[in-house]
């Protein structure tokens, strides 16, 4: 019976594990059909949720995303461009919960235009791709085989201004980073194309609409760009961290490439290296986020790349090498194949698509020219499904915190730097006014607290973690308190008629216990008995130990110092001490290096031994039991 109990319990744990996994992941699911002016955030049965709908004139060219608090970002087929042709886009909105349009930009002119996929940026800018044209010489010149008019992509950063501005504060041009072996007495000629993975081959598939690139992602911890190119079969990487002059070159950024490729995947052929062509008509290049499972594998949409030209989402693992990514010239980048992939068993997509891959390592992917989305589990298995009429081209999952604006907090403490024993303030300040739960942890673990202003005496430097949560949502913050060493407790030594601190900065000199007005250098002159002690305060302000007393109770007169004599000086090792009124008591002797330091003591002796020191300065001192009597400068010679 025990035995039937524990299967049963190992049974229902593993049912309860497979449905927990089945489970679709966050609680809605935004979309807005191309072509369309309106938009939807629809619950996880499928019910519409919230709705947009924007001016009639200003449809949805390509792509839309939520931003939090239920701010829509969306690329918008603007009437009237120079531009034809594929997701022509030529303008950019930000819309707000209620319909209102709170930012409208454009960029479109008869030598640029933007299309295709856009991309917001954790600073509050967009990234935006774009076409601009070249003339059928510029094209020539560049080193094309062909004389035609082209149009290369670039891709720019763009820096919300009011209503309808905008500031480009960044750009990349692909027309910066061209190789061609074709014609020596042309532009960017290199003799070797497999060389030069870093540059674009101009005679790789010549035509008007080039690249066609068309997903955009960025990755804030490499300050990294990937997008992905229709007619190249590739996704590339570049470097964001340039400025723009950097951009157009070769060197620079943290990578110190400039605005070259730091990595391309996909069709090895496109730069004349040997390898299979995974991609066959590749959307939606993108990083998978940091709280997923893979994170920072890159993702394509590839949607005749699968057996029978399927369509299918492939994930690959870069070869990272700090900011580059490691490559064997002459060869293709690795891997070699896709480390994963999730074939669509149901009618390819020719065009377009998109996927997300979720925290809890489920995916959603849009078939977008079906208008079909589904979700899948780690086993690929279908967990959620939604058919709409019309072009999607993504749909993205959220939660309910992201969608109605999650709370912020912002720790803090006071002051973030502490001695031993000291005291810090620490606040948790909340985004928002809704009645929070705090909850303050450490690490090292062992500090917990349920208020917002905690006073905290840390032993050690110790990171402090803000947590609020409100309605289901949290939002946490760090504040690190570091914990200062104290100075090392300062040694008085004596040389002279003065004292010295073993620190050679930040003294304060006490008498009697009370504090010696200006007395802060490391010798201090004797003029008065008594018990001398010496502290120091460090370069972070932390004040050491006081040091052991030093007891000067006054000169002994009975010993006439004009009469003492310290011989050979110099020496070569041993001296000798004579003086009137030393004869028949009591008296030590101390050596001390030039730096104050005892290095050799004894007691009612006449003859001393220093050829075991180093040559040098030292001071002896001869103390009696009335205390200093006398000190002589010693010259060692070695």
């Amino acid at each position: 019976m025990k035995r039937t109990f524990i299967n049963l319990f190992i049974l229902i744990a593993a049912i309860s594990a497979a449905v927990l996994e089945a489970q679709p992941y966050g609680d809605y699911t935004f979309y807005a059909p191309k072509t369309s002016n309106k938009a939807y955030l629809v619950d996880m049965s499928g019910n519409t949720y919230h709705s947009w709908t924007f001016p009639s004139s200003a449809p949805t060219g390509y792509s839309s995303y939520l931003l939090p608090g239920g701010i829509v970002l969306r690329s918008v087929a603007k009437s009237g461009n120079y531009f034809t042709g594929g997701p022509i886009c030529g303008q950019v909105q930000k819309v707000d919960w209620n319909g209102n349009i709170i930012w409208d930009y454009v960029y479109s002119t008869t030598t640029y235009c933007t299309h295709h996929d856009i991309c917001a940026m954790p600073n509050g800018n967009v990234l935006l791709i774009a076409y601009e044209s070249k003339t059928p010489a510029e094209v020539t010149q560049a080193g094309c085989s062909q004389s035609i008019t082209m149009w290369p992509d670039k891709i720019v950063e763009i820096q919300p201004v009011g209503a309808t501005g905008g500031i480009v504060v960044w750009e990349w041009r692909v027309w910066d980073h061209l190789c061609q072996n074709y014609n020596p007495a042309k532009s960017n000629y290199v003799t070797s194309i497999v060389q030069h993975p870093e540059l674009l081959n101009i005679n790789y598939k010549t035509q008007k609409d080039w690249m066609h690139v068309n997903g955009l992602d960025y990755n804030a911890t490499l300050d990294q760009i990937t997008f992905s190119s229709h007619n190249m079969n590739e996704i590339y990487v570049i470097d964001h961290s340039t400025t723009t002059a950097e951009a157009a070159g070769h060197t620079g950024g943290n990578s110190g490439k400039g605005g070259d490729f730091l990595y391309r995947w996909g069709n090895p052929a496109a730069y004349q290296a040997s390898g299979a062509t995974i991609l066959n008509v590749v959307h939606n290049a993108h990083w998978i986020p940091q709280d997923c499972p893979r994170a920072n594998y890159l993702s394509a949409f590839n949607n005749k790349g699968g057996a029978g030209n399927k369509t299918c989402i492939d994930l690959i693992n870069p070869p990272y090498d700090g900011y580059n990514y490691s490559l064997t010239p002459g060869t293709a980048y690795t891997p070699p194949t896709y480390n994963w992939r999730h074939t669509y068993s149901g009618t390819p997509s020719q065009n377009e698509g998109h996927a997300q891959q979720l925290p809890n390592g489920n995916t959603l992917i849009t078939m977008s020219m079906s208008g079909y989305m589904y979700e899948i589990d780690s086993n690929q298995t279908v967990v959620w499904s939604k058919q709409i009429s019309g072009i999607v081209t993504n749909a993205r999952r959220y939660t309910a915190c992201y969608v109605n604006g999650a709370p912020t907090v912002t720790a803090t403490a006071t002051p973030t730097e502490i001695c031993p024993g000291g005291t810090s303030l620490l606040n948790a300040i909340p985004g928002g006014t809704a009645n929070y739960i705090y909850a303050w942890t450490s690490i090292p673990a062992g500090f917990t607290s349920a208020i917002p202003n905690p006073l905290v005496t840390p032993s050690v430097s110790t990171m402090y973690i803000a947590t609020i949560s409100a309605d289901g949502c949290q939002a946490s913050d760090s504040v690190f308190v570091t914990v200062n060493a104290l100075p090392a407790t300062p040694v008085i030594t004596i040389t002279g008629d003065s004292l010295m601190s073993s620190s050679p900065t930040g003294n304060q000199w006490y008498l009697n216990g009370s504090l010696i007005t200006g007395a802060t250098g490391q010798y201090f002159e004797i003029t008065l008995p008594g018990s001398y002690q010496v502290q120091v305060t460090g370069a972070t302000g932390c004040v050491s130990q006081m040091s052991a007393p030093f007891v000067f109770v006054g000169i002994d007169e009975t010993i006439d110092s004009s009469t003492i004599r310290v011989y050979p000086n110099p020496t070569t090792g041993i001296i000798r001490i004579s003086a009137t009124g030393l004869e028949n008591r009591s008296f030590e002797v101390r050596v001390c290096s030039s730096l104050g330091k005892v290095v050799q003591s004894s007691k009612d002796n006449h003859t001393l031994d220093l050829s075991g020191w180093s040559g040098g300065i030292y001071y002896l001192t001869i103390l009696t039991d009335k205390s200093v009597s006398v000190t002589k400068k010693i010259i060692l010679i070695k």
